[in-house]
């Protein structure tokens, strides 16, 4: 536990970094593995996947093995995923804030402050970003932010509102991670795309403080699931008994502690999904011991 290697980045305390912006997640998931429908909110950011700067030709393959680990980006091969973060904006650029190559951030400007320097927003790690650009490579505090977020930032009690377009270009933030904010209920749990008796595939989303790591119960031993590639919030599971629609597990935070003291969840393969599930995620009820 985890299951993969994570990333020697330093992941306590506030970080300073180049924001840029993306529509929407893919379909059917973004890099953590659920549909953006799901998520527990519309504000979410996507981490780097690699740090190789100056090397923008490089797609190391995912998940990053531990041959590796020293260029592991901020996105901890999924091992972020689930998690929130506390988003400050800070500086405004002047100059050529582009991404480009081999080149500068803010080329030819100044970082200054403006009027919406302190707003802040609290967003959710729901996808990854490993494209050959300056902010994906050189940035390791990078954050790729959904942009219908932009301009709900707040400041002094209200959204920013026009921050985006004409006062963006890519501005530094600071931001932290923080526990789920006004957390409550339990996780969800879903089997994917595709899953079956026999490959059987869940995600698991609402979480309190992220998730780095499934247990399973089979033929009496508890077992470690493998993470579906880097989708860091889908697990491969194993019925209780080989060949069975029953299953029991245990989540664990990204603390490396089991949730909620421990808690066994209960659940079966939904008969709605046939022989494979054919919806991008198929919710299902459980109970719960203790």
């Amino acid at each position: 536990m985890p299951v993969v290697t994570p990333t020697s980045l330093n992941l306590t305390g506030s970080h300073t970094g180049n924001a840029t912006w993306f529509s929407s997640l893919g379909s059917p998931y973004g890099g953590c593995g659920l549909p953006q429908a799901n998520l527990d909110s519309q504000n979410f950011v996507a981490m780097n996947v690699q740090t190789t700067p100056n090397d923008y030709n490089t797609y190391l393959t995912r998940p990053i093995g531990s041959q590796n680990a020293s260029k592991i980006g901020m996105f901890s091969n999924g091992l972020n995923c689930g998690r929130w973060v506390r988003v400050t904006i800070s500086d405004f650029c002047t100059g050529i804030n582009d991404g480009a190559q081999n080149m500068p951030f803010c080329r030819n400007g100044n970082w200054i402050p403006d009027k919406y320097n302190g707003a802040t927003l609290d967003m959710l790690v729901a996808d990854s970003c490993q494209d050959g650009n300056a902010w994906c490579r050189d940035d390791p505090n990078h954050l790729d932010l959904a942009q219908n977020s932009l301009n709900q930032f707040v400041l002094n009690g209200q959204p920013v509102g026009d921050m985006y377009p004409n006062s963006w270009k890519n501005r530094h933030i600071n931001w932290q991670f923080i526990p789920a904010p006004n957390y409550s209920g339990d996780i969800q749990i879903g089997f994917l795309q595709g899953a079956g008796p026999y490959w059987s595939a869940i995600a698991v989303n609402h979480l309190a403080n992220g998730i780095h790591g499934v247990e399973y119960y089979q033929n009496g031993s508890w077992v470690n699931a493998p993470m579906d590639s880097d989708l860091g919030q889908d697990y491969i599971i194993q019925p209780t008994t080989s060949g069975g629609k029953d299953y029991q597990l245990k989540v664990f935070d990204a603390n490396n502690q089991p949730i909620n003291n421990g808690r066994i969840y209960n659940f079966s393969y939904p008969s709605s999904c046939g022989s494979s599930c054919s919806a991008a995620l198929v919710n299902v009820p459980y109970t719960t011991q203790p």
